[in-house]
């Protein structure tokens, strides 16, 4: 049965890397913005495409659900009510929904991201310390126990 996949978490968080190994557990298609921007040459930090882009990938991927494939989506998913309006759609659909959270403090973020400045190829976006933080502080909303509770229990690890 079709699965859809949510990963929750900033920047550095393990996103991609977690989001590959379920895509291949499950057989799943995965769904990452930032590699459609980089492949595209678009800038990373351009909301307005991001958001275009993340609106392309959520139609195909409610297509791909409806014909029994599962679906692992590496957007952040940021806000709760981003999260309920994909987890209710995906209900609709008929499909269980697994939330996995990727909590990880903000010094063993900087070092990853740092990391990814360093050795990204040039013209990779360059996240700073100052961006973390505020995003951290300002936009991130992460889920709390109750929220968790309405997703499915995951088939796979986190």
């Amino acid at each position: 049965m079709a699965r859809l996949v949510l990963l929750c978490g900033l920047p550095g968080s393990g996103k991609t890397t977690v989001a590959r190994e379920l895509a291949a557990e499950l057989g799943a298609i995965r769904f990452c913005p930032d590699e459609w921007m980089s492949a595209l040459e678009l800038d990373l930090f351009d909301e307005p495409i991001r958001a275009r882009i993340e609106s392309v990938q959520w139609s195909l991927a409610q297509e791909l659900l409806q014909r029994g494939v599962s679906v692992v989506i590496e957007w952040g998913v940021w806000a709760r009510s981003e999260r309920d309006t994909v987890r209710e759609r995906a209900r609709e659909l008929g499909v269980p929904v697994e939330l996995h959270y990727l909590d990880v403090p903000l010094d063993v973020l900087w070092e990853r991201v740092r990391a990814r400045n360093d050795s990204g190829p040039p013209g990779t976006a360059i996240i700073s310390y100052e961006n973390l933080v505020d995003w951290s502080e300002h936009l991130f909303e992460p889920p709390t126990a109750e929220e968790q509770a309405l997703f499915d229990p995951p088939s796979s690890r986190p």
